[in-house]
């Protein structure tokens, strides 16, 4: 038997790990494009999937095409069970739906395109340095990393082209395929080895379409090794969920049962066919892996997806609800995870969300100040300063979220909204904070037994409204990106800048005229500044929504 020297075998590996590299840089440029072309979009689809799996299905597959990595996909799932976004029924449509649209990547790979990948590469290179239209720029980064992927695959292919003059290792692939049941679990643990160290199926994918481009592995040998691979992803995911909360690690977990039934249930009833199917629509051995591929993937999803409810059922019963998890109360976060990160404009959306829900709270910790103040309820000024401490810890964690998306790949438009969420975030917290001293003005008033006369109550309550006002339209006007609302935010703080004036003025004139007590002077004049300092908050988030038209 020829044994292969340790320069050859360099001469091999080096190749390789660098068309690897190659396909793996090309496929995350071509992500990152596709990524920026769909936008927003892909958070509507994760939104519109509500509970109906099938849904998730296909709306997981498509996501999974856009992000080319089910590993990717899958971890997003988990942040967003982690983030409470979704429920684990709803998530596993999604998985299932990625495991179809992971084998796009292999599909694509099969073809023989290596002819156009310097075309692609140097048309992709001119549009993306030479044009000025954000567009073309992002259409010329999909061009370029598909140039880059298939340039990756050619390298491969050749690198691994003298290992079919080596005899041991023509055995050792052909042993995967023919040598039964033990032959079968070598093929299958070296697929899942191999993924679980990359991190990414579509790499082992790439690298097997590659080997069978040279003619050294038939499709009898690299189904056992392609079976490894879907196990082998849920590696990534597991890792993920580690620090996620537990129903995160049911996310995980039912990902794992999902291709480990299906594996299981492939290899016992449908391998034989599958190869025979395989083989007479193609005599490519490279398309009768990639078609192999897609054929367990669909297939999987058929069979187990009537049987969905029962999956998720059994990883409730292999991690159970602790009793932290039935007394817990949503508190700080609730729609921010690091996983979701993956997959920016996703993650765009989700920091929209958060900050929609700290302006909430912010809403919540004035309407109790101001009752505090006109009701002199010292449960409400108790329930304002709690409510003040979580908008504080919101304002640190959305923040410090802001600066990790703006590190990633977002378009020049979204890029410009993240500049004013970092102004809005400071903006609601100031609010917060005004609200926390409405609430301090409140409890002196309530500790002295200062009272305000009817007129001076009469005025507070008209100016309370005009700032409430003020605020939960600035709050709309973001969400929705909404000028009209965004303008009217900013013409009611002109009015209510000359409706503290005119009742600072009226109010001092009553000191003056000795119809009030100076105690209560003091403190109506604290609460109208705050509430006008509030209503400048409100335009600012205007402002900042204003500043996306340009």
């Amino acid at each position: 038997m020829e044994v292969i020297s340790s320069k050859e075998i360099m001469g091999i590996l080096f190749p390789l790990l660098g068309g690897l590299g190659l396909f793996l840089y090309g496929m995350t440029i071509m992500s990152e494009g596709l990524e920026k072309s769909a936008g927003n979009k892909l958070e509507k689809i994760i939104e519109k999937i509500s509970g109906n799996i099938v849904v998730g299905v296909f709306a997981g597959a498509l996501v999974t095409v856009i992000v080319q990595s089910s590993s990717a996909t899958t971890v997003m799932v988990v942040g967003f069970v982690n983030a409470g976004i979704m429920n684990l029924t709803q998530a596993i449509g999604l998985i299932m739906g990625a495991n179809i649209g992971t084998t796009i990547t292999a599909q694509l790979v099969s073809i023989e395109l290596t002819a156009l990948a310097p075309v692609a590469i140097a048309i992709g290179t001119g549009v993306k340095l030479f044009s000025k239209n954000n567009k073309n720029i992002v259409i010329g980064e999909i061009v370029l990393g598909f140039g880059i992927l298939f340039l990756g695959m050619d390298l491969m292919k050749e690198a691994m082209a003298p290992l079919k003059g080596y005899q041991g290792f023509n055995d050792m692939i052909i042993s995967f395929g023919t040598g039964g049941i033990w032959g079968t679990i070598k093929g299958f643990f070296a697929g899942f080895l191999i993924t679980a160290v990359v991190q990414s199926s579509s790499a082992t994918t790439g690298i097997l379409v590659a080997l069978a481009g040279t003619g050294v592995l038939p499709i009898e040998a690299a189904l056992p090794v392609l079976l490894g691979t879907n196990v082998g992803t849920c590696v990534t995911a597991l890792i993920s969920s580690i620090s996620a909360n537990r129903t995160a690690k049911r996310a995980a977990v039912m990902h794992l049962l999902f291709n480990v039934i299906g594996t299981f249930i492939f290899i016992v009833f449908f391998s034989h066919i599958t190869v025979s199917f395989v083989k007479s629509i193609s005599s490519d051995a490279s398309r009768q892996l990639a078609n192999a591929h897609t054929f367990f993937n669909l297939l999987n999803t058929l069979l187990l997806l009537p049987f969905a409810g029962l999956i998720v059922k059994m990883v409730e019963k292999i991690i159970p609800e602790s009793q932290e998890e039935r007394d817990a109360v949503v508190m700080g976060v609730k729609y921010l995870d690091d996983r979701i990160l993956e997959t920016p404009s996703i993650a765009f959306g989700q920091v929209i969300k958060e900050v929609l829900h700290m302006g909430n709270l912010a809403m919540l910790s004035f309407d109790s100040a101001a009752e505090a103040v006109q009701t002199n309820n010292p449960k409400m000024v108790e329930k304002t300063f709690r409510i003040e401490k979580t908008i504080n810890a919101l304002e640190r964690e959305i923040s410090n979220y802001l600066v990790k998306l703006s590190n990633t790949a977002i378009g020049d438009n979204d890029r410009k909204l993240l500049d004013g969420l970092f102004s809005t975030v400071n903006d609601i917290e100031r609010v917060g904070d005004h609200s926390d001293n409405l609430a301090e003005l409140a409890l002196f008033k309530i500790e002295n037994n200062i009272e305000f006369s009817d007129k001076a109550v009469l005025e507070l309550v008209g100016m309370v409204g005009k700032v409430r006002s003020g605020f939960e339209l600035s709050l709309s006007s973001m969400k929705d990106t909404d000028f009209k609302e965004a303008q009217e935010v900013i013409e009611l703080e002109g009015e209510i800048d000359l409706m503290e004036k005119t009742l600072r003025k009226t109010h001092i004139r009553r000191l003056n005229e000795g119809r009030c007590e100076t105690n209560a002077g003091i403190i109506f004049l604290d609460i109208i500044s705050n509430l006008e300092r509030i209503s400048d908050h409100s335009s600012n988030i205007a402002l900042a929504v204003m500043d996306v038209r340009g």
